[in-house]
């Protein structure tokens, strides 16, 4: 993704507030002035998502396709069987698990994948139901897809394919990448470059803004690049990250029927050095709440709730993957602000919580690595 970029970040010494607003796009200093400690709990293939069980076990995720129940407790690692055809190929895999709100009850898991289909390639919503053994053999029964975005098209990139659930448990909210095509992100018809909003069946929920206007049905907002983290805060707003051009990776507030600029509008430029026109007060556009260039190029993103790192609850969290980083954000309402960095010593492709409120980090691979799943805990 851009890591040539990497040598581009500035080293500057963090300091040493929890809100340190005046450290953007800063790396940390040694790992003793981190305020957590780092655990290296196991290693994978290119992980890319992970989901914690009500048992404290994980759901990961690999790149390739291939879904591992993971058992933090004594390391067990058990595949899962049923995952459908994945076209793993450049940006391409196995996207994204989360269960779903109802999993207590019926074992439903929601994931995304990329895959071939009729026009090229493009990224799907599936379910499955889990189901493990007495034997211990593992596997997610009737298996169904149960969205894709339109239209396939040719192409390894900007699949996005991240899922979230309404606090209410009724609809799901999945990103669409644009794809690197560009113009799709504005087109009415197409999800290309947009936040859907369906139904738990995978159907189009009604009353999505734009229908009436003759926009494909499941779109709730418009105009996104490559987004790769969503989540919601406790008061039910919608946070999004997507991976700016050539600068301008950017946080939004998700709002109904929004458009979000690109490609019409970004604090990036595109790769050939065509420019794109900055973000401005009155350009009809949405803009972000924190953008970065150098660029971190984020990936994953996390609402923080838990207890473990209370001066941090209510904050955002996101990888980092040229910058080899792992980034706070602090929300107030419906304002952002940049407020830490941690260099990570390599790509974070995801970050989750734990059910004690601990930090999860999944690596992108490198240095040795295939992708090592980390804990973080309060370093005093």
């Amino acid at each position: 993704m851009r890591t040539s970029l990497v040598a581009l970040l500035p080293l500057i010494l963090l300091a040493c507030s929890p809100d340190n607003a005046t450290g953007q796009n800063s790396a940390a200093s040694a790992e003793s002035t981190k305020p957590f400690k780092t655990s290296i709990i196991a290693d994978f293939d290119s992980p890319w998502a992970m989901t914690f069980l009500p048992d404290g076990r994980a759901l990961i995720a690999e790149k390739a396709g291939e879904m591992v129940l993971f058992d933090p407790k004594n390391g067990t690692k058990i595949p899962i069987a049923g995952i459908p055809q994945v076209d793993s190929a450049g940006q391409g895999g196995l996207m994204d698990v989360v269960l779903a709100p109802g999993f207590a009850k019926d074992g439903t898991v929601y994931f995304s994948f990329s895959e071939s289909g009729p026009g090229g390639k493009g990224v799907a919503l599936a379910t499955g139901i889990f189901n493990q053994a007495s034997d211990g053999t593992t596997k997610l029964d009737g298996v169904k897809t149960i969205f894709r975005a339109t239209p396939y098209v040719e192409g390894n990139g900007h699949y996005s394919g991240r899922i979230a659930f309404s606090p209410d448990g009724k609809y799901l909210f999945f990103t669409n990448g644009e794809r690197q095509k560009f113009d799709p992100a504005q087109d009415p018809k197409s999800t290309l470059g947009k936040v859907l909003r369906l139904n738990l069946d995978g159907t189009p929920a009604a009353g999505n803004p734009l229908a009436a206007k003759g926009f494909h049905p499941a779109i709730w907002s418009y105009g996104h690049r490559n987004l790769l983290g969503i989540a919601f805060d406790k008061d039910g707003r919608l946070w999004e990250q997507e991976m700016g051009p050539k600068g301008g990776d950017e946080v939004n507030l998700i709002k109904p029927a929004l458009n979000y600029g690109y490609p019409k509008a970004s604090n990036g430029d595109h790769y050939d050095g065509k420019l794109i026109p900055d973000h401005s007060a009155h350009d009809g556009f949405e803009a972000p709440k924190v953008w970065w260039n150098p660029v971190i190029s984020p990936a994953g993103l996390l609402y923080y709730s838990g207890n473990m790192f209370p001066e941090w609850k209510g904050s955002l969290f996101i990888g980092g993957l040229s910058s080899q980083s792992l980034v706070r954000v602090k929300l107030d309402g419906e304002t952002a602000a940049k407020a830490d960095q941690w260099d990570m010593g390599a790509g974070i492709r995801e970050v989750e919580q734990g059910p004690d409120g601990a930090l999860w980090l999944l690596e992108d691979g490198g240095q040795g690595s295939q992708g090592r799943l980390l804990k973080l805990t309060p370093a005093r």
